[in-house]
């Protein structure tokens, strides 16, 4: 991400319908794309370099990769928007925003109506705080 970009509570929330979109789509995608990698993992491993690759091992690396770049756009997506995906599997999306003049994350799960969260940049999940004055009132302190 070339420019970071800051969110205030509300311009965050904004943008949930078509981050929700996104990320159903990336978790839609992850699975399939694992399971093509275990595939083509597997076929892989009993071939021998000197017999080359078999049409068949081409089909399922050529799937894999297919289902590698729809999950890249999908990023690509969401790094438009200006969040940042914090796990295929729980489709974790932080929000860069400030909080006494330091850069926070404003953090959502798919399983929440709302952002209802923060946490430091270095905290992770873990570090998760409910929302307080300081990033509700839509003033950037």
């Amino acid at each position: 991400m070339s420019e970071m970009k800051l969110f205030t509570l509300e311009e965050a929330e904004a943008t949930l319908p078509l981050v929700r979109r996104i990320v159903a789509d990336v978790q839609l995608e992850y699975p399939i794309w694992r399971t093509a990698i275990q595939r083509y993992e597997i076929e892989a491993s009993g071939v021998r370099a000197e017999w080359g690759e078999p049409a068949e091992l081409v089909r399922m690396r050529d799937e894999a990769t297919a289902s590698a770049e729809r999950i890249s756009h999908y990023l690509g997506e969401l790094e438009a928007v200006g969040c940042v995906l914090k796990g295929f599997e729980s489709g974790t999306v932080d929000f860069y925003s400030l909080r006494d003049d330091r850069v926070v994350f404003l953090c959502w799960d798919p399983g929440e109506d709302r952002i209802a969260h923060w946490h430091e940049t270095n905290a992770g999940y873990p570090g998760r705080q409910p929302l307080d004055a300081s990033l509700t009132s839509g003033a950037r302190a």
